[in-house]
């Protein structure tokens, strides 16, 4: 099991100091991977719970993001660099890259570029993105009805440009022809790739055995969760002929609360106190509460 920690730069008042800090302890205590998170806005419909979907289109959360739309906090590609100069050992991406916000061949040349500003300490994390409201402010509504096809091309985009000495695309979201991108990341074939598909075990392992992806991240999954996608999307890549890819990573963004004594270790809400980057009053989180054995516990217990 590797242990990654998950940036709070989604935060009100959050510093730069925090972020610095927190990244540091990370290195230091030998964690595998630091993420940050894609996030371009907040509407203004957040403050109110009336957001087109719930958050990340999953029915138990509420409609509304875990910062007001007046708060102060930062933009997650930009630290990735930033951070690569401050560290030498960790991992560093972004969790994950709603890629309809960008465009692919842009986004797969900057990409490339940012693996060697981290010494080939590159994670790429893709997804479709779910808020119409911040598609909206990206200038891409046109595209939430098939951004799952932005994905897709996206992928292909990238591991064209990171591997062809010249590459040419003719899709529906990106057309052009045969050029240069300049170097190429300092992984080979490309940085790993994770996929966010948090709704459908099937398009997930779509994705995997068609791309050679590298891993999956979910949100807020229990042990037993885990365990379950584990499940599902195994199941559908035999029916694909094809398995994991080997050393795949199978992760999640999980909240954990740490407590002197033993608990039960099912997914409870409510426990506001020890996620600071989620105000008491945005929303309920969903935590793993337990001593430092029950979590250690409950994540080696996972197939």
């Amino acid at each position: 099991m590797k242990l990654a920690l998950y940036l709070p730069n989604f935060r009100d008042h959050v510093t730069l100091k925090e972020l610095d800090d927190l990244t540091a302890l990370a290195e230091d205590l030998d964690f595998d991977s630091v993420w940050t998170l894609d996030r371009i806005i907040v509407p203004e419909t957040s403050d109110h719970e009336n957001l087109t979907y719930p958050f990340g289109m999953m029915s138990d959360l509420p409609k509304s993001l875990p910062v007001i739309s007046r708060g102060e906090w930062f933009q997650g590609m930009p630290l990735i660099p930033y951070l690569a100069a401050k560290t030498t050992k960790v991992r560093l991406g972004m969790s994950i890259i709603d890629t309809p916000y960008r465009s692919p061949g842009v986004l797969a040349a900057e990409l490339a570029t940012q693996d060697h500003l981290a010494g080939g300490r590159l994670n790429v994390g893709v997804g479709s993105g779910w808020m119409p409201e911040e598609f909206a402010a990206a200038s891409v509504t046109h595209l939430f009805k098939r951004r799952h096809g932005h994905v897709r091309e996206t992928l292909e985009i990238m591991q064209g440009v990171w591997t062809e000495e010249l590459f040419e695309y003719h899709g529906e979201f990106a057309d052009f022809e045969l050029s240069g991108f300049g170097h190429k990341p300092v992984q080979k074939p490309g940085p790993p790739i994770y996929f966010s598909g948090l709704k459908d075990p099937k398009r997930s392992a779509k994705r995997i055995a068609k791309y050679g992806l590298q891993g999956w991240i979910g949100i807020q999954d229990s042990p037993e969760d885990i365990a379950h996608w584990k499940g599902e999307m195994e199941r559908e890549l035999g029916e694909l002929g094809r398995g994991f890819p080997e050393g795949f990573d199978m992760c999640s963004m999980i909240w954990f609360v740490i407590t002197d004594e033993p608990m039960d270790q099912r997914r409870r809400k409510g426990d506001q106190s020890a996620c600071r980057h989620r105000p008491a009053d945005r929303g309920p989180p969903q935590a793993l509460q337990g001593s430092r054995h029950d979590h250690a516990a409950a994540m080696a217990a996972v197939p």
